[in-house]
């Protein structure tokens, strides 16, 4: 679901960072209130989570792949706003680090991913949760549910992106940008995300939110009712008698679990290199835009490996590669989301300053 460079038109990218803008400008002045405290940690946690989520590869009937993304569970826990912060984060990172998707292609991707997915994700969630207790089974339900029809939406959204290229950009009857058109790009995206993807999300946002049920219901009960007795010192203490090791478990689980995402042969649909899309029966040409700007940015740690790994490298070697990229992701998050949080900080002091 990452759109890498070329793929879609300086003017779509343009278009889509207009449309991202907004959300982003929003949801940073919504979670000024969370730069503070633990949920910080929070914040850099699931970020780091939809990060590795989206490392571990399944395969794609047709020799494709695709990946859940954990937009909906960190709206769920954090709040749709935040969700917006962490994922595009994540997305950012992923781009310039790892070459995840386009540098272009980041306003479109955040869009497609980090607000779409998130927002239409805690929607449904909220219907359908709504008046029920915060540690109840209807909960993990919606949860499940929102999940699928956000990553399903994010997923038509970049099968429209992509299939208007086409339309619009064309040069000799060759398509500049992307070359599959509406009828096959849709279904293209529909067919892996209704299907493969959609499940893995649906699995990871159930899993995720049944665990912080169960060790950690003080995030619940303080985004259900922040001020009420039920988030009590009580519920904050029972909690915290397993704070200590939860997440480090979960991100060692995650972390561990990656690599074998490499055991998933072939690109995700759409995100093919110039080489490759030119060897497809149904191209068999290198769009002039895609040759233009796939080269556009070097990611130092490109296709999450490191730059000693040689071209026929074991699967161990491919593994242990991984493994330290989705460290170094992981480290990237946690120094993004702190400096977010010390920029937030001077901001208010200055406006503070300013005001007296």
């Amino acid at each position: 679901m990452h759109i890498p460079d070329g793929y879609i038109s300086p003017e779509t990218a343009v278009v889509m960072y207009s449309a991202a803008a907004p959300f982003w400008y929003v949801a940073g002045r919504k979670i000024k209130r969370l730069m503070s405290g633990q949920t910080v940690p929070l914040l850099a946690i699931f970020s780091a989570f939809s990060f590795t989520i989206m490392m571990f590869n399944i395969p794609i009937p047709g020799g494709t792949t695709a990946h859940a993304v954990g937009g909906t569970i960190a709206a769920v826990i954090l709040g749709p706003w935040a969700a917006v912060i962490t994922a595009s984060v994540a997305l950012v990172i992923q781009a310039l680090f790892f070459g995840d998707g386009g540098i272009t292609a980041i306003g479109a991707n955040c869009f497609n991913m980090a607000i779409v997915l998130p927002m239409v994700g805690y929607a449904f969630y909220w219907l359908i949760a709504r008046n029920s207790a915060p540690l109840s089974r209807r909960r993990l339900v919606a949860a499940g549910i929102g999940g699928y029809l956000g990553i399903n939406a994010a997923a038509l959204l970049v099968g429209i992106e992509l299939g208007l290229q086409p339309v619009f950009w064309t040069s000799n009857g060759h398509a500049l940008y992307a070359p599959y058109p509406l009828s096959q790009a849709i279904p293209a995206m529909m067919l892996a995300h209704l299907t493969i993807a959609g499940a893995a999300e649906v699995i990871a946002t159930v899993f995720v939110l049944a665990y912080v049920q169960r060790t950690h219901p003080e995030l619940l009960f303080r985004r259900a009712a922040p001020d009420t007795a039920e988030s009590s010192e009580m519920v904050r203490t029972n909690a915290s008698k397993r704070r200590g090791w939860v997440f480090p478990v979960i991100a060692a689980v995650i972390v561990l679990a990656v690599p074998l995402g490499l055991l998933a042969s072939g690109d995700a649909w759409g995100e093919w290199d110039a080489e490759t899309l030119s060897q497809r029966t149904d191209v068999g040409y290198v769009p002039s835009g895609l040759h233009k700007y796939q080269g556009i940015w070097n990611a130092p740690f490109s296709g999450y490996s490191m730059p000693w790994v040689p071209d026929n490298a074991t699967f161990f070697e491919n593994a242990l590669a991984y493994i330290l990229a989705a460290v170094v992701g992981i480290g990237l998050i946690f120094v993004v989301v702190f400096a977010l949080r010390v920029l937030s900080k001077r901001l208010a002091t200055e406006r503070s300053t300013v005001s007296t």
